[in-house]
């Protein structure tokens, strides 16, 4: 393998450790280099191998780039827009590689998008039958019946077939608007606003809290942040890999 490192030193480079410590994990068996437990000494070309740490993932392609961003409200999910609107790219200046933004949500809608030039998870993430959930804030008018939602759980005809969400909760109540929390795996075009609509509470505000394991957290609205190593190993996790 002409490309070829010591394991350690590419672990170490990934952001798993010193390289001492790299070592060690290798040592006690907890690193696996294309399905095989590896042994000191063992080279690897980064560019190719899959390589994982308790079973984990570790991405070690230093051109692949993984990136959360917090859309703000009237932001289009393209990079570019035909119509002048203010699309993802202009808040991208410091991102060197060409990346891609996964799943879309609306001109409306703020909150958690993933950006990334791996194709591969970016296609599964995005596909209905890896069934990665989907976090949703929502204001909508009140007051809130129990019943609706029961009626989320147990699912709504819409025009283009049945719906449901994974899981609801009541965040809080004030006066004529309430706060709720939905979990949902689905990627029909505005899907949950769709549901909300269908059950007589439209939305007001819809934020996108969380994407499978990756959480928004505190990322402030126009920003976007590297994910960590262990959040895209828990990406490659929640596809099956």
């Amino acid at each position: 393998m002409a490309n070829a490192e010591r394991l350690q030193k590419v672990l170490a480079s990934a952001g798993v450790g010193s390289r001492r410590a790299c070592e060690d994990l290798i040592f006690r068996g907890r690193v696996t280099v294309d399905g095989k437990v590896a042994q000191l000494g063992d080279k690897v070309d980064a560019d190719t191998a899959e390589i994982y740490v308790d079973g984990q993932r570790v991405i070690v392609d230093q051109n692949l780039v993984y990136l959360a961003f917090n859309k703000p409200r009237g932001v289009v999910s393209t990079m570019a827009d035909e119509k002048g609107r203010t699309a993802l790219a202009e808040f991208l200046d410091r991102v060197d590689q060409r990346v891609y933004h996964v799943g879309r949500l609306d001109t409306d809608s703020e909150g958690l998008l993933l950006l990334t030039n791996d194709g591969s998870l970016a296609h599964k993430l995005m596909h209905p039958s890896y069934g990665v959930p989907k976090t949703y804030v929502l204001e909508v008018p009140g007051p809130l019946p129990r019943s609706v939602g029961r009626q989320l759980l147990a699912g709504v005809e819409l025009d283009d077939g049945p719906a449901k969400v994974d899981k609801f909760r009541l965040i809080d109540a004030f006066g004529r608007s309430a706060q709720i929390e939905v979990v949902i795996h689905e990627g029909r075009n505005r899907i949950v606003r769709r549901l909300m609509d269908a059950v007589g509470h439209p939305v007001n505000r819809l934020v996108r809290t969380a994407i499978g394991p990756i959480r928004l957290g505190d990322l402030k609205p126009g920003r976007t942040r590297r994910l960590t190593n262990a959040e895209v190993g828990a990406l490659f996790k929640a596809v099956g890999e």
